[in-house]
This record gives structure tokens, C-alpha cells and sequence, in this order.
């Protein structure tokens, strides 16, 4: 089994900053690329930003300069810094990581959701 536990989410003002966290744990051989993507009401879900093992990253273009992805492999945690932050950022954030288990082979794996709100 594995698990991703986010955490850091929260209210901030308009301008402000988060820094969210999420912690892959569980019978993992390997991971590949991680994640967060997010969803607000009434929206689907979107990709914010990716990072694979080999450290190259991906952003959508509404948080690019705003935002950093950047994850420490040896605890298996992705973080996502969130700077001048927007009232239309406001969305429930999700974590993915593309796992590899063994004798399971690689399958994507994805965390509860943290509510990040932003007032304007």
C-alpha cells in the first residue's frame, strides 16, 4: 500500500505566501514523477506542477514566477512554495506521484487534498 499525505494548505491574504508538503510513504521501490494539481468549485482538475526524478519541471502557465515545485527523494516528499498568491488560486491542491511497487509495477498514486483559500 501506499499513502501521500499532504499538509500546509490553509486562508492567506491576497499576496501572501504557502509552502505545501506531501510525503509519500508505503512499500515504494521507486518514483518517478510528482505532482499537484488542483481543483476549485465547480471546475475541473488541473495540473499546477510536476517534477520528475531527474529534477526538470513543468508549470502551468498561471502560477509560472509565482510558484516552485521541488522534492527531496530521499523522503519521498514533493513541496510546492506558493508566492503572491491570487484569490484565484483558491482550490483544494493534490499531490500525485507515479509510483513503482514491486511485483506491481508503476501505477499513480494520489493524496487527499489540502484547501488552500485566498482572500482578496
Amino acid at each position: 500500500q501506499v499513502q501521500l499525505v499532504e499538509s500546509g494548505g490553509g486562508l492567506v491574504q491576497a499576496g501572501g505566501s504557502l509552502r505545501l508538503s506531501c510525503a509519500a510513504s508505503g512499500s515504494i521501490f521507486s518514483i518517478n514523477a510528482m505532482g499537484w494539481y488542483r481543483q476549485a468549485p465547480g471546475k475541473q482538475r488541473e495540473l499546477v506542477a510536476v517534477i520528475i526524478s531527474d529534477g526538470s519541471t513543468r508549470y502551468a502557465d498561471s502560477v509560472k514566477g509565482r510558484f516552485t515545485i521541488s522534492r527531496d527523494n530521499a523522503k519521498n516528499t514533493v513541496y510546492l512554495q506558493m508566492n503572491s498568491l491570487k484569490y484565484e488560486d483558491t482550490a483544494v491542491y493534490y499531490c500525485n506521484a507515479d509510483v513503482y511497487r514491486s511485483g506491481i509495477g508503476w501505477r499513480v498514486y494520489w493524496g487527499q487534498g489540502t484547501q488552500v483559500t485566498v482572500s482578496s
